[in-house]
């Protein structure tokens, strides 16, 4: 059976994703850590890991980043997941029992207008599915959590109120790492990371090789380099493969301009669906 390795609890949105991408027959094995996870991957204990890199409201995962850097995994798959916030509870509980909720201060905070609306007290904890299980093996009447439908299922909650996040389009995007390069697809991406030489116009240099050949960069974020002050790498994401002809010539392009260059992977581009119900709520949550 295929074990792919994910940071967190069982019942962690993590999980969530891998059941998503690779249904539920998997394996999904646990570790504490992100770092964990890549030594997983790396020594062969999982065949793929799970890895949240951006969400759509909070931004960049900054430690899978430096991670991708220090390991030579290969960037897989991508998968996006929509997070969808579930309020959790003992079975029996009422909405108007509980006082106070539980979970990740992430997930809290994603969720405090509607805490606020309803008059609950937030207690930031370590974790959402975590949250989910002490709960369970340690009842209070009048404490919920915020956690994924999976946690309620798994640790024998009730869900007493669906979809609370205040924003709707509350996506993380996943990468999927593995030792092997993935199969070409008919939509392609690419990740990369680089350096430029300190002097003017470099970035610019750079970029222009992607400009020039009409390449389509999705993000761009520099981060500071950890072994060398005030130097900074810049993560990089373009639609196309890198056997692509333009793709590889913007490659080759950079090599030349750059002073260092690492390829993540070239894997099958991920789609992030939109639904009308979606914009409407997102309309009223602005008001």
């Amino acid at each position: 059976m295929t074990r792919v390795a994910f940071q967190g609890i069982t019942g962690a949105y993590s999980e969530e994703a891998i059941r998503q991408f690779f249904g539920p027959e998997v394996e999904s094995v646990p570790y504490n850590t992100l770092d964990d996870v890549f030594f997983a991957v790396d020594g062969g204990e999982a065949d793929y890991g799970m890895v949240p890199v951006e969400n759509a409201i909070a931004g960049s995962v900054i430690r899978a980043y430096e991670l991708l850097m220090e390991h030579d995994l290969r960037i897989y798959a991508e998968t996006i997941l929509q997070v969808r916030h579930m309020l959790l509870a003992l079975p029996g509980t009422q909405l108007s029992d509980v006082k106070r909720v539980r979970s990740h201060p992430q997930a809290l905070a994603q969720c405090q207008r509607y805490l606020a609306r309803h008059g609950l007290e937030p207690e930031p904890a370590f974790d959402t599915a975590g949250s989910a299980r002490d709960l369970a093996a340690n009842p209070q009447a009048d404490v919920a959590v915020i956690a994924s439908e999976l946690a309620a299922e798994l640790y024998g909650l009730n869900i007493i109120d669906r979809d609370i996040e205040d924003f709707p389009f509350n996506y993380t995007r996943f990468f999927v790492l593995a030792m092997e390069t993935p199969p070409r697809a008919q939509r392609n991406k690419t990740s990369l990371i680089f350096t430029t030489p300190h002097q003017p116009g470099a970035l610019y240099e750079c970029l222009g090789e992607f400009a020039k050949r009409r390449i389509n960069l999705t993000k761009i974020e520099s981060r500071p380099r950890l072994n060398r002050p005030w130097q900074y790498i810049f993560y990089l994401d373009f639609e196309g493969h890198c056997q692509d002809q333009e793709c590889e010539a913007a490659i080759m392009g950079l090599l030349r301009r750059s002073s260092f260059v690492k390829l993540l992977g070239s894997y099958p581009a991920a789609t992030t669906p939109v639904l009308d119900n979606e914009v409407g709520k997102a309309s009223e949550s602005l008001c």
